[in-house]
């Protein structure tokens, strides 16, 4: 079977601007941060992202990396509203299709199985219609002649997602307590990048996962990469719990104080800075 192990850098090398990309993850909670950190490194711009957006919206937005934006919410739940999306929204930065939550899990159900669209009745009678004209209904072939939303299918070029286990050949596993959707994001993509904080045998993958958490099939993905911590300072337990604290200090910075001090190398570079930060606020 393929070894589809590669680097976050390698990962990132694969996509384009222009692209149309998939963010697994749900507002501040595993979040493939490596991948993003490492996108930042690169001069990939005018993207299209499609996410239950977080800190990957924001600092993307920050970057300028965003021509259009696909979402229900932008969030870093603890702190309700992501600052940097929205500041970059505010001075119209990006473009911005928001949809409900249930449409948004439906545009990707159809992009994984390869339809133009679902029927589905969240939107109906609210102000998602207005704000998105470009949506269209549909009405019930069947007696009912009930009318629906005609969410379009949400395909993407690439996604970014993390868990918690993965096996070389690309099957995923997650040991918290919410899938959000990444399986989905994977399949509704040509080609799809799997972060993780441990990569494993596939026997042990199967030994720590029950078989409702082997979330991601391998026929999904296309590459797979080693990120310990790599979903920080989003939450990814049982592993580790969200880093309020630099949170607080990326919700609160310019973002270029932030970029500078936090993403201005690599991964390592990264931790060693995150390390210092909190040595400084424990003296």
């Amino acid at each position: 079977m393929t070894d589809k192990t590669m680097t976050a850098d390698e990962a990132v090398a694969r996509l384009a601007s222009g692209m149309t990309v998939g963010i697994g993850g749900w507002g501040s909670r595993r979040k493939p941060m490596a991948l993003i950190r490492a996108l930042l490194r690169t001069d990939v711009r005018d993207l299209t992202v499609v996410s239950y957006g977080g800190p990957d919206v924001g600092m993307l937005a920050a970057a300028g990396r965003v021509r259009k934006l696909v979402a229900a919410f932008v969030t870093l739940d603890s702190i309700p509203l992501e600052p940097h999306y929205r500041a970059a929204r505010e001075r119209g930065a990006f473009e911005l299709m928001e949809i409900d939550e249930a449409m948004f899990m439906w545009g990707l159900r159809a992009a994984a199985n390869r339809l133009p669209f679902l029927p589905v009745r969240a939107g109906i009678g609210s102000d998602v219609m207005r704000v998105n004209p470009a949506l269209r209904t549909v009405t019930s072939p069947y007696d009912d002649g009930e009318t629906f939303v005609a969410m379009p299918a949400l395909r993407l070029d690439a996604a970014l997602v993390h868990v918690h286990r993965a096996d070389r050949r690309g099957s995923g596993a997650y040991l918290g307590p919410d899938p959000y959707f990444d399986d989905l994001f994977c399949a509704a993509a040509d080609t799809a990048y799997v972060s993780c904080e441990r990569i494993v045998d596939t026997a042990e993958l199967t030994e720590q996962a029950p078989p409702q958490a082997l979330l991601i099939k391998r026929h999904t993905v296309t590459g797979v990469v080693e990120a310990p911590s790599g979903a920080h300072f989003t939450s990814c337990p049982p592993d580790y719990g969200r880093d309020e604290e630099i949170q607080r200090a990326y919700a609160g910075a310019r973002w270029g104080e932030f970029q500078e001090r936090f993403l201005g190398g690599d991964e390592a570079a990264y931790r060693e800075a995150v390390r210092v930060w909190h040595g400084e606020r424990a003296r």
